[in-house]
């Protein structure tokens, strides 16, 4: 199967014409004709099955004939991770995250961040790009960069966690995730969390773990977390 998206559509939606970068590359790269069948996601877990009627390579029109609302994972898995110092390294976790299934991503900064500054153009096109190659229907909510500090104020509801580096009495993530529950994990930069911030979030309810020995980057750190906690909820 080949996926498409389009986050406009809904289950009442008779028919929609793709933008012309989307026609385009349906029309002239792909090959696709009047009467084909395209599969599109909006992104919100519906699966929805359409035919071509226009296969126009600036607008190519398809009416729907069918669609389902599959299965939501659940639990919610929100990462709030640090920038990189490289966007490129963020934009790969941002891929990768998406492949192996996430909920929610946050980029924070941090006392030790390199990258005070998050463009954030690329994001959402790199998390749309990614859902519909790993053939997932629901795509990740992204949010805009917040302050470590104004993070923690919010109201993140379910297991909060924290992984840090620093010396001191943590338990493994996989020994205190437990299936079908919503997990928030807090992911720092190269230079990890201050004391302050560690300190701040412990205060905040937040319970410090530990990803194994290993000292990982930050955006290995995050796909461990990621994967680790997909795994369990397997």
């Amino acid at each position: 199967m080949q996926l498409f998206y389009n986050p406009n559509i809904n289950e009442t939606t008779d028919s929609f014409t793709f933008d012309k970068e989307e026609s385009k590359h349906i029309i002239k790269v792909l090959r696709k004709k009047d009467g084909d069948i395209l599969f599109v996601t909006n992104g919100l877990g519906y699966l929805f099955k359409t035919e071509i009627v226009v296969g126009s390579d600036s607008k190519c029109t398809v009416k729907i004939i069918s669609f389902e609302l599959t299965s939501a994972p659940k639990y919610h898995l929100h990462l709030a991770v640090a920038p990189t110092k490289m966007n490129d390294r963020y934009e790969w976790f941002l891929e990768k995250a998406t492949e192996i299934g996430i909920s929610e991503i946050t980029p924070i900064i941090c006392d030790h961040s390199e990258r005070k500054i998050v463009k954030t153009d690329r994001f959402d096109k790199i998390l749309q790009s990614s859902m519909k190659q790993s053939l997932n229907f629901y795509l990740p909510k992204l949010n805009d960069p917040i302050s470590f500090k104004d993070f923690i104020k919010q109201k993140n509801e379910g297991l909060l966690l924290i992984a840090h580096c620093e010396e001191t009495d943590k338990k493994s993530l996989k020994s205190v995730v437990k299936p079908n529950e919503n997990v928030t994990v807090l992911i720092g930069p190269e230079g990890d969390f201050s004391n302050k911030e560690i300190s701040f979030a412990i205060e905040n309810n937040y319970i410090p773990v530990t990803l194994g020995s290993s000292r990982l980057r930050t955006e290995t750190a995050a796909i461990v977390a990621c994967h680790c906690i997909v795994l369990i909820n397997e």
